[in-house]
């Protein structure tokens, strides 16, 4: 017997051998297939669409048969990152003087002069926990004029110089008094930002009527506790080499257009005292043309301050003939703009102050003077002495010795 090659022990299994499949080649080889007509395969075509068709209405599936699995799908949240560890701050670094302590935290302390180092007994000046709070413009002290609002004598005789004045804590408590009147506030924003926030509360600030945003300015230093007063430019000898301003009262002038021009000056800004010249040496030496401007200024329940760069003013004894608040200071600190020589202009305001209980000085607002002032003041109270506002001279507080003039 002869076994084939493709034996059935070495074919893969489920196929056929080669000679089964060359036998059935043969008999199918013999077999004649009817032949068919086109028409006919066209029907058996269409038969067979027909039981596609159904089967895909019954079923839905055109995989019909085929193997298949359902898969649950679920939404998830997505996953909170890991959380992230927050560096630690840099400790902060401790202030490397006794000065810088101060300065944070708003104490002072105030040590015996030459003494360095805390072997004596000091003081320490805790800052107030309420700062005194100065009033506002008040609707009922202001009238509607040709260039806006200016103040007036309310109802009750109620005087802008006495609702708007800071109080004076110091009256009748015993020691020497001083006023500072610091001029020049509202034109460099630098210069009135470091006075309002660098010299103590009780100073005075004069703001010139040609700053910008002077509303807002004067509000800020109001906040901080300072008193206000308004600059009113005056002619100076040498005008109009030096020109104050285009509102500047003349001498020259009918005193119908000075008070226009003062008008507008006090409509600039509400919530002052009094006013101040600025330069105004010329107007402030005519009797004639300076006596009605004075009239009004006092008429208005306001004061009037001379800053002192004049020896020929006539303000205190024209206000003493009209009976109006009138005060001049005494020492200008920044005659000299020189370091050395506004410390020594605030050692003889000190021992003038000394000498006659009270003293009334003026300045400009220069860095350099708002620096010494400021430094010069902070162990003023360890020296016997306390700085009050300027309304303490226009209110007629100071002993009588001194030159000014009041209600």
């Amino acid at each position: 017997m002869t076994v084939a090659t493709d034996d059935i022990l070495t074919r893969p299994l489920g196929t056929k051998s080669a000679a089964a499949s060359r036998t059935l080649g043969q008999r199918l080889r013999g077999v004649s297939m009817p032949r068919m007509s086109p028409a006919a395969v066209v029907a058996m075509g269409g038969a067979g669409l027909a039981v596609g068709l159904t089967l895909l209405a019954m079923f839905g599936d055109p995989q019909g048969g085929e193997p298949s699995a359902v898969a649950t799908i679920s939404l998830r949240e997505p996953a909170a990152p890991p959380p992230v560890a927050k560096a630690p701050e840099p400790p902060t670094s401790a202030p490397r003087s006794a000065g810088e302590v101060e300065t944070a935290s708003g104490v002072q302390v105030v040590r015996p002069a030459g003494t360095a180092a805390p072997t004596e007994a000091v003081i320490i000046r805790v800052p107030d926990s309420e700062p005194v709070r100065l009033a506002g413009p008040d609707p009922r002290l202001m009238e509607r004029g040709r260039h806006g609002n200016v103040p007036k004598i309310g109802d009750g005789r109620r005087r802008p110089l006495d609702v708007y004045a800071r109080p004076d804590s110091s009256a009748g408590a015993p020691g020497a008094r001083i006023a500072i009147l610091v001029t020049g506030l509202g034109v460099g924003q630098a210069a009135t930002a470091g006075a309002i926030a660098k010299l103590p509360p009780a100073i005075s600030l004069a703001f010139s009527p040609y700053g910008g945003d002077l509303e807002r300015s004067v509000a800020r230093a109001r906040d901080f506790g300072h008193e206000i007063l308004v600059q009113a430019p005056m002619e100076p000898f040498d005008y109009p080499d030096s020109d104050p301003g285009p509102q500047t009262m003349l001498t020259s002038s009918r005193p119908p257009e000075n008070l226009d021009r003062l008008s507008w000056v006090m409509s600039r800004f509400g919530g002052y005292v009094g006013l101040v010249n600025f330069m105004g040496a010329k107007l402030e030496g005519d009797a004639a043309a300076f006596e009605p401007v004075l009239r009004e200024i006092g008429a208005r329940g306001l004061g009037f301050v001379d800053d002192g760069t004049s020896s020929r003013s006539l303000a205190t004894s024209l206000g003493g003939k009209l009976k109006i608040p009138v005060a001049r200071t005494e020492i200008v600190l920044d005659a000299l703009p020189q370091a050395e020589a506004i410390d020594r202009e605030l050692a003889r305001l000190e021992a003038q102050a000394k000498a006659n209980g009270f003293a009334l000085a003026s300045a400009g607002a220069m860095p350099l003077t708002i620096e010494r002032i400021a430094r010069w003041s902070r162990d003023l109270e360890a020296r016997g002495i306390r700085l009050v506002p300027v309304s303490t001279a226009l209110r007629g507080t100071p002993p009588a010795r001194l030159s000014s003039a009041g209600p």
